[in-house]
């Protein structure tokens, strides 16, 4: 059985709280991917959070990013999944950005079975429709390669930022005027 999969099954059951009063370790999920600015669990879905996190602690190969699309682009393309590969799946329609990840476990003739988080607000097995499945991967042990830091920045540090661009402009339009 692969690290992550054990891993997340250590983790079963583990659940999101409503509000401010977030679940610590899903929080710290968010924060050791990156994600420093996440502070409430309920407000952000974090099923790519928590596939990126257990990749991340395993050494494995790791989207780095929140939508579960994203898990698209990462590993090799498997056409028969196995225990442990990683499984996508549309959200709305198959267009849509939207989407979910999860570990696969098992599948039958109509549904696949996953263990991923946010699964009903919590990490667990769930199943979901196969006609729904955008594609599975398979992980692969990340090579000693030294990663260069990825660069994350919230939405209201770069309005800060364009802030203070346009003050200094301003300053320096007015200063450039009277000279």
């Amino acid at each position: 059985m692969n690290e992550i999969l054990k891993d997340m099954l250590v983790n079963y059951g583990l659940s999101e709280v409503d509000g401010p009063n977030s679940n610590p370790h899903i929080i710290d999920c968010f924060h050791e991917i990156g994600y420093d600015w996440i502070t409430d669990d309920s407000a952000t879905a974090w099923c790519s959070a928590v596939i990126n996190y257990f990749a991340k602690k395993n050494g494995m190969e790791r989207s780095g990013k929140l939508d579960a699309r994203s898990w698209l682009k990462v590993g090799e393309i498997v056409l028969e999944p196995q225990l442990g590969d990683i499984v996508v799946f549309w959200r709305g329609s198959p267009d849509s950005w939207k989407g979910h990840v999860g570990v696969f476990v098992a599948q039958n003739i109509d549904f696949v079975y996953v263990l991923g988080g946010n699964q009903g607000n919590q990490i667990n097995i769930s199943a979901y429709r196969r006609d729904t499945v955008l594609g599975y991967r398979r992980l692969r042990k990340m090579e000693n390669k030294k990663e260069l830091p990825e660069i994350k920045v919230n939405i209201f540090t770069l309005i800060k930022i364009a802030r203070e661009l346009l003050k200094w402009r301003r300053q320096y339009l007015i200063h450039k005027n009277d000279v």
